[in-house]
């Protein structure tokens, strides 16, 4: 594989290799091509909005994940014109579920389990397992980063106060 970085993510301490750029703020969001929990294709054209919150998970059957989806789920509601979506390898199947036993509506889930192009693009996805690292991406109206955050450990949180903040200002509040 691409522009593998050894090392870059921690699962309890063990090394694994993410595959993939390690964006930074300013950088153009790549486009990617991921499914939604109807199976039906969707590329960054498609998710186009003045804020969108990227919201990357392993997996949203673990608590950590779950947390961290309904965290965003819930904050980003209350900022007008940001739309959150969870990205991680699970299927859309087991993301629909989750969302309608969490009665979760306030944000879209999307699935990287067909080509992982989401996980390439991003940096974030984990070689050895195959799935996503956790992580935060905020993309403006124009397309660009404002916010990127790589957790070095896949058990730690990302930096929920900071994430949020960031995509107050980019509302104007």
């Amino acid at each position: 594989m691409k522009n593998e970085r050894p090392a870059a993510v921690t699962i309890q301490g063990n090394p694994f290799t993410l595959v993939g750029p390690k964006l930074e703020v300013g950088d153009k969001a790549p486009d990617f091509r991921v499914v939604n929990v109807s199976l039906k294709p969707v590329t960054l054209g498609d998710v186009k909005g003045a804020i969108r919150i990227f919201s990357v998970i392993p997996s949203i059957d673990t608590p950590i994940c779950a947390t961290q989806a309904m965290r965003f789920s819930e904050e980003s509601a209350k900022i007008d014109g940001v739309r959150c979506y969870t990205v991680s390898m699970d299927l859309p199947f087991a993301q629909d579920r989750w969302c309608t036993l969490s009665k979760v509506d306030s944000f879209y889930m999307l699935s990287d389990h067909r080509e992982a192009v989401f996980g390439e693009a991003y940096g974030v996805l984990i070689r050895e397992l195959r799935l996503l690292s956790r992580a935060v991406f905020i993309v403006d109206g124009s397309g660009v980063l404002r916010h990127a955050e790589y957790c070095d450990e896949v058990y730690s949180h990302v930096d929920y106060t900071s994430a949020m903040e960031a995509a107050a200002r980019l509302a104007g509040l």
